[in-house]
Parts: C-alpha cells; structure tokens; sequence
C-alpha cells in the first residue's frame, strides 16, 4: 500500500453541537416589515422585466436593507455555523409563481444559480415525482415519501424554500459535518484517511454522451486550512452497479457508515419543520443535510413541494481544484426551469 496522509483537525471554531443551536433564534433571520416592502417592491420590478426566472439577474431585484442582511447571512454560512432559515416570506399573499421569482431574487444575493442535473435545471423542484428507490436513476428531490439519509449536493451552498407541507412529517435535518470530522480524526483517523481518496459516485445515467457512468472525487478534501466534504453515500454505493468503477474496500464502506451513524447522532443534528414561505439555506461543504419520511395527502393539497437552489456563492474566496464551477459542464448547456404544477386544492 502506498502513502496515505495523515488527517489533522479542521476549522475546529465551527464545533457547535446541537446544545449550542438549541435556540432556533440564533439560527433563524425573521423578516420585518420593512424587508416585505423590499421583496413587494422588487417583485413588481422584477415581473416588469420578465416572468421567466432565467432573464431576471440581482439588477433586476433591487434590495436594500435585506441585501445588506443577505451579505452577513453569505459570511455566516461560509465562515461560521453553516446554516440559516430565513422565515418567512408572505405564502398566504403571493402564489407559487411569485413566491419562487421572490426566493429566486433572494437566492442571487446569496450567489450564483448553478444547475442541478442534466436537464439544467436552475430552479428544482423537491417533491414526489413517481420515482422509487429501485430506479437506479433516481435523484433525491425525485423521491416521495421516504426519509433521505444525510448527504451532501453538488454546490457551494444549497438553498430550500417550502410551498406546501405534507401532511405528515418531512422535517428537514442538518448535521454540522466539521464537528463530525474532527472527531473522526481523533477517534477512528485510520477510517478518515481512506476518505480523502477518491471514491466512485455514481452519474445516475446523467453522464455526458459517451461519458463514463461514475466519477471519482474524494468525500474530504483538506484546502488551504479549509475543510470541503461531498458526502453521497447512495451515489457512492450504486457507483458498484457499474464493472469498471473502483471496488469499495469493506474499510471504505466502514468509514461511510461512521460518517452516516455520527449524522445519525443528536449531538450533532438539528430538525426544523418548514413551515410554507420559509428558506433554508446550507453550507454544502460544512453540512450536511437529509430529511425525514413523510406522508401526503394531494387530495386535500397538503403534497409536500419545496424549491430548490444551487448556488455558486461569492463569499468563498477559494475552492480546491475540483470544487470550482465548470463553466464546460454539459449540465450547463441548456439552462431551464423545473415547472411541476400545484396540486388541487379541494
């Protein structure tokens, strides 16, 4: 075996545990009264330009007071506890359209939009989509029902926004990755190690023609000082469906499994119920995120429907190497909208 490095503690002031978090005050940006005149004023601007989100730019959403408290919330998730709710905006004034052109318009104080799969979605929709667990093309917003382990996605940071709640369950969870690496280092660094190699992910068939159907990115990276984590252990395991993708050792599988148990853990997660018009925006390479199962009932309106952002922030000032936005990418050839229809309201 050749040389493996030796894993040291990361970015160890961003430590907090569920006790340090406990207040959901001290992770949340209440919206006043003078933000909602703001996000009104430059809706109608905005919707005078266009109501396609993809010719609506930051110039076209002018803020001011929020936009200097959307600069502080950019420097929080990049530099401190990763992870904010922004509650709420108006979902009983505005309907879908205007509530994802208000988020949009948020979300591009926040960084740039990035597209989330192969169609070039730069606006997703999170909701069930008739897909199941044995369709080995599956994507996790595409998932009804079923609880979502804690993973990472594939931006810098990650935005949701909810339009409808389910009727049961479906609360989002985070799980502060640093805290969890750090004391996997001290515990288990053997395991840690491995994880810093690159390890197959599978494309889920949304590979470039005539591309190979996995790609190999470690799930730690040590940058400059920085800690950087893409953690998909569903991608990684499906990766094996394919003959000619790197064999996970059973050590590797051990070191995904501590990672996935330690999320799993309390001490390190938090579990908010997003209530319609509020936003969730995460730190992609500081924490992780999943969600709980959950029941609907569409006959009533009550389907769980979020939206989602990927977004290329600007309050990272560096990235490594294979973190950094491939402008090439063959997801960014054809830049669209996810538009899934509301569901009947009886």
């Amino acid at each position: 075996m050749g040389w493996r490095m030796t894993p040291r503690p990361l970015e160890t002031h961003i430590g907090w545990t569920s006790k340090d978090v406990a207040d959901p005050d001290v992770w949340t940006v209440t919206l006043t009264p003078q933000d909602h005149r703001e996000l009104d004023h430059a809706l109608a601007r905005a919707k005078l330009k266009s109501d396609n989100l993809l010719d609506i730019g930051r110039e076209h959403f002018p803020l001011d007071g929020l936009a200097h408290k959307l600069d502080g919330i950019a420097r929080e998730l990049i530099d401190g506890r990763g992870f904010t709710r922004i509650s709420a905006l108006d979902a009983s004034r505005y309907d879908d359209d205007d509530l994802t052109m208000l988020y949009w318009g948020i979300g591009l104080y926040l960084g740039d939009p990035w597209p989330q799969n192969a169609k070039g979605h730069v606006m997703g929709d999170v909701t069930d989509q008739g897909k199941r667990l044995d369709d080995p093309t599956f994507r996790g917003n595409e998932l009804g029902q079923v609880a979502l382990d804690y993973h990472t996605d594939g931006a810098d940071v990650i935005g949701l926004m909810c339009l409808r709640k389910a009727a049961r369950g479906g609360l989002s969870c985070v799980a502060n990755a640093v805290a969890i690496y750090n004391e996997m280092v001290a515990k288990r660094p053997d395991l840690a190690a491995l994880l810093f190699e690159p390890q197959p992910y599978d494309l889920r068939g949304e590979q470039a023609p005539g591309g190979k159907p996995f790609y190999l990115f470690p799930v730690f990276t040590e940058h400059r000082g920085r800690f950087f984590i893409r953690f998909i252990p569903a991608y990684i395991r499906a990766s094996q469906r394919h003959a000619e993708a790197p064999r996970l050792t059973p050590q590797v599988l051990e070191a995904l499994d501590m990672v996935s148990a330690m999320a799993r853990e309390p001490r390190f997660n938090v579990v908010m119920d997003l209530e319609p018009g509020e936003m969730q925006f995460i730190n992609n390479y500081h924490v992780l995120h999943g969600r709980t199962s959950y029941t609907d009932d569409a006959a009533s309106g009550r389907k769980r429907h979020l939206k989602r952002l990927w977004l290329a922030t600007h309050a990272l000032e560096d990235r490594p190497p294979h973190f950094r936005k491939n402008v090439d990418h063959h997801w960014a050839k054809n830049r669209s909208v996810s538009r899934i229809a509301a569901v009947p309201v009886n």
